[in-house]
């Protein structure tokens, strides 16, 4: 029997996330049968999808990984596909019908946070992401940056409305301001990671690091380093200088990839409020993380 982490709990106030959580259980058995699997206990830090240690009749180590059926996990299996382990995990198998992956499970597997020097930890990621930034397919599906954003522009004034004006408008007006002037004029389109952090880079034996759980987008390769920027919220909370780390952290990555850094800046700050604040679930509360608005204001005086 499947025992959910507890980190998972939070789907039950979403539209649509107690009856996935139900079903979890069932169709973590579905998956073992299909793909003959020997099942371990879910990753402890498993909070947005369950993730399980798993072995194929073979003896190679998976892990068998089940989404949430929502717009940000559905072209994640053909994310992993088309990076065909350059940068990566990869792809085993996959059941569009159950949002189920099977994914090479890397070894040791620690985070990329374990690395202390921040610096150092930076040169690696921006490492992970040249590797992994490929222009897609011709006729592939996934979401396209450009449309996403402009999506954002849209709804984040109006979330603001909503949750009583939580921060300063001024930031809202410049994300949005920024969305006009970026979407527009990208350049050099590839496939983004998009959620790539020092928690979704771990070390391996197959490469020394692997990205692991894209939300893909395709898009200008200044988007994908606003996770990066914003990393580490929880040391940023209790740093006195948090805003010149941050401001370190913009100009080392700009650097290191040779990117536009106020083009950087500007894709941190509408990530950050587009992923920091949302509106009424079932709750009849809207959700408002401090830690990311602050990121965005500190990146808005960068």
């Amino acid at each position: 029997m499947v025992i959910l982490p507890p980190g998972l709990e939070w789907w039950r106030h979403h539209p649509g996330g107690a009856e996935w959580l139900d079903r979890l259980p069932r169709l973590v058995a579905e998956c073992a049968e299909r793909w003959s699997l020997r099942l371990g206990p879910p990753f402890s830090g498993s909070n947005v999808s369950l993730a399980l240690a798993s072995t194929l009749p073979d003896g190679t180590a998976a892990v068998l990984k089940i989404n949430f059926p929502n717009d940000e996990s559905e072209h994640e299996p053909h994310a992993l596909a088309h990076w065909n382990g350059r940068g990566a995990v990869r792809l085993l198998e996959h059941d569009p019908s159950l949002r189920a992956l099977l994914v090479e499970r890397c070894h040791p597997g620690t985070q990329l946070w374990e690395i202390e020097d921040e610096e150092e930890a930076n040169r690696i990621a921006a490492g992970v992401l040249r590797r992994i930034w490929h222009a897609p397919p011709p006729d592939h599906r996934f979401l396209l940056l450009a449309d996403v954003a402009a999506r954002w522009a849209e709804e984040l004034p109006a979330l603001w409305t909503q949750l009583r004006q939580p921060f300063e408008r001024r930031i809202i007006n410049e994300a949005v301001a920024f969305v006009h002037e970026l979407a527009p004029t990208q350049r050099d389109l590839v496939l983004l990671h998009q959620d790539f952090h020092g928690g979704n880079v771990l070390r391996a034996q197959r490469e020394e690091w692997l990205a692991i759980d894209p939300k893909p987008l395709v898009g200008e390769r200044e988007f994908d380093a606003a996770s990066l920027i914003r990393d580490r919220r929880d040391e940023l909370a209790r740093d006195p200088q948090a805003s010149v780390r941050v401001r370190r952290r913009l100009d080392q990555l700009a650097d290191d990839l040779e990117l536009d850094r106020e083009r950087m800046r500007g894709w941190a700050i509408v990530h950050a409020l587009a992923w920091g604040f949302s509106g009424t679930g079932m709750t009849g509360s809207g959700k408002v993380e401090e830690d990311m608005i602050a990121c965005a204001r500190w990146l808005s005086a960068c």
